[in-house]
């Protein structure tokens, strides 16, 4: 409903109104300027922010987005003239809640003025509620530079152990969202999903380094995976695991744990021995006759060494273990035959 101005002039030249109506007689000329709902609000609010566009008691239309997890609206209208009846979504009353439709959703609110003449005006809202959002907190990868996850990696497996080298000092991890709208720290440092993360240094050997992979779903949901990287302490084991020798038998026969003397008889023939050992672990380090005979990572080493007529020589090979402390020498004493 609007009201209506009739404006009547000679060759009425322009009328400032929102709708006109010309009707002409002669020269005359006739316009109409609607002047917004007969029935007026001087006040409308609601409970959450942005009803657009802001309040004008001459608009009735207005709209208002909110977020899945807003369920109901408070819609509270207060009348030009207090002597106006209102209704709020068909209800009796000038603060109403109204209950959304379940997300994604567009619900009216419509609300109503009569005045006692029996004039009545409706304004509208339309609130819009959006499509929930996505409560994805999962991983779809997650890898290590170093060692391998324990157990294998699963999206909904949280807790992980790595065990490193004493040596390795750093570590590379690199996490993938399954969600590509969701976030990503690993140790409280945002990432983007599949971008590799340094982790160095990790703590001395013998401690753990605890990795944490924070995931945020578009919902706000939250999941976290933790990785324990394990360093051990260096090795201590200087032992052989094998020790043979070219010609002849040793006597007794080898064992780890007898570092010797052992005895070995060759013929007069025989005028020089090459001895091959095998370390236990093979991060130490083996020496013999003044050389090393096999850096820490290789596994076994030789050494020849010659044997004199009708004497006896000895062969030394000594294991240096992984922390640098330990040692064993393993001895041989070869008895060379005169004739």
């Amino acid at each position: 409903m609007h009201r209506t101005v009739t404006a009547v002039g000679q060759c009425l030249v322009s009328i400032l109104s929102l709708t006109v109506v010309l009707s002409a007689s002669g020269c005359k000329d006739t316009g109409s300027i609607s002047e917004g709902p007969q029935v007026r609000l001087s006040s409308l609010s609601v409970s959450e922010p942005g009803l657009q566009p802001a309040f004008s008691s001459a608009i009735t239309n207005y709209t208002l987005s909110v977020p899945s997890t807003v369920a109901s609206v408070t819609v509270t209208a207060t009348p030009e003239n207090n002597s106006t009846n209102i209704t709020i979504d068909g209800t009796p009353t000038r603060s109403f809640s109204v209950n959304l439709d379940l997300p994604p959703s567009s619900n009216d609110i419509a609300i109503v003025l009569t005045e006692q003449s029996g004039s009545q005006s409706s304004y509208i809202i339309t609130v819009n509620r959006a499509a929930p959002l996505s409560g994805d907190n999962e991983l779809s990868n997650l890898t290590v530079s170093s060692g391998s996850l324990t157990p294998g990696f699963s999206p909904g497996t949280l807790t992980y152990t790595v065990d490193v080298a004493t040596g390795t000092s750093s570590l590379t991890i690199t996490a993938t969202l399954q969600d590509s709208n969701a976030s990503l720290m690993i140790n409280g440092q945002g990432i983007s999903s599949g971008q590799s993360r340094e982790i160095s240094p990790l703590t001395p050997p013998g401690s753990d380094t605890l990795i944490t992979i924070l995931v945020r779903a578009p919902s706000g949901a939250e999941k976290t995976y933790r990785v324990t990287v394990k360093r051990p302490l260096p090795s201590s084991n200087a032992a052989l695991s094998a020790l043979t020798v070219s010609a002849g038998n040793l006597i007794p026969g080898f064992t780890a744990d007898n570092t010797g003397p052992y005895e070995l008889t060759v013929p007069a023939s025989v005028d020089s021995l090459t001895v091959t050992a095998t370390k236990s672990d093979a991060n130490s380090v083996m020496s013999s006759l003044g050389s090393v005979i096999a850096l820490s990572g290789v596994a076994s080493g030789s050494v020849s060494s010659p044997l004199g007529l009708g004497t006896t020589t000895e062969i030394m090979i000594t294991v240096r273990a992984q922390d640098g402390v330990t040692t064993k020498t393993y001895t041989i004493k070869v008895s060379r035959a005169s004739r």
